[in-house]
Protein backbone atom coordinates (compact mmCIF):
# COMPACT_ATOMS: atom_id res chain seq x y z
CA UNK A 1 0.00 0.00 0.00
CA UNK A 2 2.82 2.44 0.90
CA UNK A 3 4.63 1.61 -2.33
CA UNK A 4 1.43 2.30 -4.30
CA UNK A 5 1.05 5.71 -2.59
CA UNK A 6 4.66 6.61 -3.36
CA UNK A 7 4.23 5.60 -7.01
CA UNK A 8 1.01 7.64 -7.22
CA UNK A 9 2.67 10.72 -5.75
CA UNK A 10 5.63 10.39 -8.11
CA UNK A 11 3.29 9.99 -11.09
CA UNK A 12 1.27 13.06 -10.11
CA UNK A 13 4.43 15.07 -9.59
CA UNK A 14 5.75 13.99 -12.98
CA UNK A 15 2.48 14.91 -14.73
CA UNK A 16 2.41 18.30 -13.00
CA UNK A 17 6.01 18.94 -13.95
CA UNK A 18 5.26 17.97 -17.55
CA UNK A 19 2.31 20.38 -17.75
CA UNK A 20 4.33 23.15 -16.17
CA UNK A 21 7.25 22.49 -18.51
CA UNK A 22 4.91 22.64 -21.51
CA UNK A 23 3.50 25.96 -20.31
CA UNK A 24 6.99 27.32 -19.76
CA UNK A 25 8.10 26.24 -23.21
CA UNK A 26 5.00 27.82 -24.77
CA UNK A 27 5.76 31.10 -23.01
CA UNK A 28 9.35 31.43 -24.20
CA UNK A 29 9.91 34.94 -25.55
CA UNK A 30 6.48 36.14 -24.37
CA UNK A 31 5.59 38.45 -21.52
CA UNK A 32 3.27 37.14 -18.77
CA UNK A 33 -0.36 37.65 -19.70
CA UNK A 34 -2.61 39.88 -17.60
CA UNK A 35 -5.78 38.40 -16.21
CA UNK A 36 -9.09 39.68 -17.56
CA UNK A 37 -11.27 42.02 -15.52
CA UNK A 38 -14.11 39.97 -14.09
CA UNK A 39 -16.89 40.28 -11.55
CA UNK A 40 -15.38 39.20 -8.18
CA UNK A 41 -18.72 37.77 -7.05
CA UNK A 42 -18.81 35.48 -10.11
CA UNK A 43 -15.38 33.98 -9.39
CA UNK A 44 -15.17 30.31 -8.46
CA UNK A 45 -15.06 29.87 -4.71
CA UNK A 46 -16.51 33.30 -3.91
CA UNK A 47 -18.56 33.40 -0.71
CA UNK A 48 -20.47 36.45 0.56
CA UNK A 49 -19.35 37.72 3.94
CA UNK A 50 -21.71 36.53 6.67
CA UNK A 51 -21.11 37.95 10.13
CA UNK A 52 -23.28 38.64 13.21
CA UNK A 53 -25.07 41.93 12.55
CA UNK A 54 -27.45 44.15 14.52
CA UNK A 55 -30.94 44.93 13.28
CA UNK A 56 -31.01 47.32 10.29
CA UNK A 57 -31.57 50.96 11.22
CA UNK A 58 -33.86 53.22 9.27
CA UNK A 59 -32.46 56.39 7.75
CA UNK A 60 -33.73 59.46 9.58
CA UNK A 61 -34.55 62.62 7.63
CA UNK A 62 -34.73 65.96 9.39
CA UNK A 63 -37.70 68.11 8.34
CA UNK A 64 -36.93 71.37 6.51
CA UNK A 65 -33.25 70.38 6.12
CA UNK A 66 -31.16 70.67 2.98
CA UNK A 67 -28.79 67.90 4.06
CA UNK A 68 -29.32 64.16 4.15
CA UNK A 69 -28.17 62.44 7.33
CA UNK A 70 -24.60 61.12 6.97
CA UNK A 71 -23.57 63.18 3.94
CA UNK A 72 -20.78 65.74 3.62
CA UNK A 73 -21.59 67.37 0.31
CA UNK A 74 -24.34 69.91 -0.30
CA UNK A 75 -25.83 67.94 -3.17
CA UNK A 76 -24.35 64.45 -2.91
CA UNK A 77 -21.81 62.58 -0.87
CA UNK A 78 -18.99 61.51 -3.21
CA UNK A 79 -17.71 58.79 -0.92
CA UNK A 80 -18.24 55.12 -1.77
CA UNK A 81 -21.44 53.83 -0.22
CA UNK A 82 -23.05 51.21 -2.45
CA UNK A 83 -22.15 48.16 -4.50
CA UNK A 84 -20.03 49.09 -7.50
CA UNK A 85 -18.58 52.28 -6.02
CA UNK A 86 -14.81 52.75 -6.06
CA UNK A 87 -12.55 54.01 -3.29
CA UNK A 88 -8.78 54.29 -2.91
CA UNK A 89 -6.99 52.19 -0.32
CA UNK A 90 -3.74 53.63 1.04
CA UNK A 91 -1.68 50.56 1.90
CA UNK A 92 0.90 51.37 4.56
CA UNK A 93 2.58 48.46 6.32
CA UNK A 94 5.57 48.99 8.58
CA UNK A 95 6.13 45.99 10.84
CA UNK A 96 9.18 45.20 12.91
CA UNK A 97 9.56 42.34 15.38
CA UNK A 98 12.51 41.08 17.41
CA UNK A 99 12.39 38.02 19.65
CA UNK A 100 15.19 36.16 21.39
CA UNK A 101 14.79 33.02 23.51
CA UNK A 102 17.33 30.83 25.24
CA UNK A 103 16.67 27.66 27.23
CA UNK A 104 19.16 25.45 29.06
CA UNK A 105 18.46 22.39 31.22
CA UNK A 106 20.74 19.78 32.80
CA UNK A 107 20.16 16.81 35.10
CA UNK A 108 22.50 14.12 36.45
CA UNK A 109 21.71 11.21 38.80
CA UNK A 110 23.81 8.35 40.18
CA UNK A 111 22.61 5.29 42.17
CA UNK A 112 24.92 2.72 43.76
CA UNK A 113 23.96 -0.56 45.45
CA UNK A 114 26.30 -3.08 47.05
CA UNK A 115 26.43 -5.98 49.46
CA UNK A 116 28.96 -6.69 52.22
CA UNK A 117 29.73 -9.40 54.70
CA UNK A 118 28.53 -12.91 54.03
CA UNK A 119 26.13 -11.80 51.31
CA UNK A 120 28.95 -10.02 49.53
CA UNK A 121 31.19 -13.08 49.71
CA UNK A 122 28.45 -15.24 48.25
CA UNK A 123 27.86 -12.72 45.45
CA UNK A 124 31.60 -12.63 44.67
CA UNK A 125 31.74 -16.39 44.46
CA UNK A 126 28.84 -16.43 41.99
CA UNK A 127 30.12 -13.56 39.82
CA UNK A 128 33.93 -13.51 40.05
CA UNK A 129 35.73 -10.24 39.41
CA UNK A 130 32.87 -8.00 40.60
CA UNK A 131 33.34 -5.96 43.76
CA UNK A 132 30.52 -6.71 46.24
CA UNK A 133 30.55 -3.12 47.48
CA UNK A 134 29.54 -1.82 44.03
CA UNK A 135 27.69 -4.78 42.64
CA UNK A 136 24.97 -2.56 41.13
CA UNK A 137 25.64 0.92 39.82
CA UNK A 138 23.17 3.06 37.82
CA UNK A 139 23.99 6.39 36.22
CA UNK A 140 21.85 8.70 34.10
CA UNK A 141 22.24 12.15 32.72
CA UNK A 142 20.42 14.50 30.37
CA UNK A 143 21.10 17.92 28.97
CA UNK A 144 19.03 20.21 26.80
CA UNK A 145 19.94 23.54 25.27
CA UNK A 146 17.96 25.66 22.84
CA UNK A 147 18.40 29.06 21.24
CA UNK A 148 15.99 30.93 18.99
CA UNK A 149 15.74 34.42 17.58
CA UNK A 150 13.46 36.32 15.21
CA UNK A 151 14.42 39.59 13.54
CA UNK A 152 11.88 40.74 10.96
CA UNK A 153 11.24 44.06 9.28
CA UNK A 154 8.65 44.70 6.57
CA UNK A 155 7.71 47.96 4.86
CA UNK A 156 5.12 48.48 2.12
CA UNK A 157 3.61 51.74 0.91
CA UNK A 158 1.34 51.92 -2.13
CA UNK A 159 -2.19 52.75 -3.25
CA UNK A 160 -4.81 50.65 -4.99
CA UNK A 161 -8.39 51.30 -6.05
CA UNK A 162 -10.98 48.88 -4.66
CA UNK A 163 -14.60 48.18 -5.55
CA UNK A 164 -17.47 47.82 -3.09
CA UNK A 165 -18.80 44.31 -3.71
CA UNK A 166 -21.22 44.01 -0.80
CA UNK A 167 -23.07 46.17 1.74
CA UNK A 168 -23.62 44.50 5.11
CA UNK A 169 -26.87 45.00 7.08
CA UNK A 170 -25.22 47.46 9.49
CA UNK A 171 -23.92 49.61 6.62
CA UNK A 172 -20.31 48.40 6.56
CA UNK A 173 -18.79 47.86 3.12
CA UNK A 174 -16.98 44.79 1.81
CA UNK A 175 -14.30 45.89 -0.64
CA UNK A 176 -11.94 44.09 -2.95
CA UNK A 177 -9.32 45.48 -5.29
CA UNK A 178 -6.62 44.02 -7.50
CA UNK A 179 -3.86 45.75 -9.38
CA UNK A 180 -1.49 44.27 -11.95
CA UNK A 181 1.52 46.12 -13.32
CA UNK A 182 3.75 44.56 -15.97
CA UNK A 183 7.29 45.80 -16.43
CA UNK A 184 9.17 43.99 -19.19
CA UNK A 185 8.74 40.29 -18.35
CA UNK A 186 7.63 40.64 -14.73
CA UNK A 187 4.10 41.20 -13.41
CA UNK A 188 3.51 42.68 -9.97
CA UNK A 189 0.24 41.67 -8.26
CA UNK A 190 -1.40 43.61 -5.44
CA UNK A 191 -4.62 42.36 -3.87
CA UNK A 192 -6.58 44.14 -1.12
CA UNK A 193 -9.81 42.93 0.48
CA UNK A 194 -11.69 43.47 3.73
CA UNK A 195 -14.49 45.32 5.53
CA UNK A 196 -14.56 49.09 6.08
CA UNK A 197 -16.85 51.54 7.83
CA UNK A 198 -18.30 54.35 5.74
CA UNK A 199 -17.35 56.75 8.55
CA UNK A 200 -13.66 55.87 8.10
CA UNK A 201 -13.64 56.86 4.42
CA UNK A 202 -12.02 60.28 4.05
CA UNK A 203 -13.33 63.29 2.17
CA UNK A 204 -11.08 62.38 -0.78
CA UNK A 205 -12.73 58.93 -0.93
CA UNK A 206 -9.65 57.24 0.53
CA UNK A 207 -9.15 54.92 3.48
CA UNK A 208 -5.92 53.72 5.17
CA UNK A 209 -5.27 49.99 5.27
CA UNK A 210 -5.02 50.12 9.07
CA UNK A 211 -8.78 50.73 9.25
CA UNK A 212 -9.74 47.70 7.15
CA UNK A 213 -11.22 44.91 9.26
CA UNK A 214 -10.46 41.31 8.27
CA UNK A 215 -7.86 42.78 5.92
CA UNK A 216 -6.33 40.52 3.29
CA UNK A 217 -3.35 42.14 1.58
CA UNK A 218 -1.21 40.23 -0.90
CA UNK A 219 1.81 41.68 -2.67
CA UNK A 220 3.80 39.50 -5.03
CA UNK A 221 4.87 38.94 -8.59
CA UNK A 222 5.14 36.45 -11.40
CA UNK A 223 7.39 36.25 -14.39
CA UNK A 224 10.94 35.36 -15.30
CA UNK A 225 12.59 36.87 -12.21
CA UNK A 226 10.14 35.23 -9.81
CA UNK A 227 10.49 31.93 -11.67
CA UNK A 228 14.27 31.96 -11.33
CA UNK A 229 14.02 32.65 -7.60
CA UNK A 230 11.86 29.55 -7.03
CA UNK A 231 13.46 26.10 -6.62
CA UNK A 232 12.71 23.52 -9.30
CA UNK A 233 9.75 21.16 -8.83
CA UNK A 234 12.06 18.20 -8.38
CA UNK A 235 13.83 19.91 -5.52
CA UNK A 236 10.51 20.90 -3.92
CA UNK A 237 9.33 17.28 -4.23
CA UNK A 238 12.47 15.96 -2.59
CA UNK A 239 12.22 18.54 0.19
CA UNK A 240 8.67 17.36 0.86
CA UNK A 241 9.42 13.63 1.15
CA UNK A 242 12.93 13.52 2.57
CA UNK A 243 12.98 13.26 6.39
CA UNK A 244 16.38 14.94 6.68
Amino acid sequence: MKLFKIITIVALGASLAACTTANRLAGIGKAPTLTTIENPTAQAGYKPVNMPMPAPERVAYSPNSLFISGTRGFFKDQRASKVGDILTVQVTISDKAQFSNKTARSRTSTNDAGAGGVVGSLFNSVVPGVSPSTAIELKSGSADSGNGSVDRSETLETQVAAVVIQVLPNGNLVIEGRQEVRVNFEVRDLIVAGIVRPEDIGAANTIPSSKIAQARISYGGRGQITDVQQPRYGQQFMDAILPF
